[in-house]
This record gives structure tokens, C-alpha cells and sequence, in this order.
């Protein structure tokens, strides 16, 4: 009995560390992805003075 929970233990502990790996690098994926609105802006936009 102590063999079962133990394993059930440990089988709930390796889903969560791979959720939250798995969404920490979605979080990572998407802050190190450039942002659309600033790449569509010109290079080289006039400056009002």
C-alpha cells in the first residue's frame, strides 16, 4: 500500500513539474518574440521637429 502512493505521489509530481515547464516556456516564447506593431513601423519615419 505505501508502494502504491508513494508511486502516486510521484506520478503527480512529474505532471506538475511538466505543466509548469511547459508554460514557462511558452511565457518565455512569447516575451522573446518581437512585437508586430513595432516591426511594421518604417526604419527610417520623419521626425517632426
Amino acid at each position: 500500500m505505501t508502494l502504491v502512493g508513494f508511486l502516486l505521489l510521484t506520478g503527480v509530481v512529474i505532471m506538475m513539474g511538466t505543466h509548469s515547464t511547459s508554460r514557462y516556456e511558452a511565457e518565455k516564447r512569447t516575451a522573446s518574440a518581437p512585437r508586430a506593431r513595432h516591426a511594421a513601423e518604417p526604419a527610417s519615419a520623419p521626425v517632426s521637429a
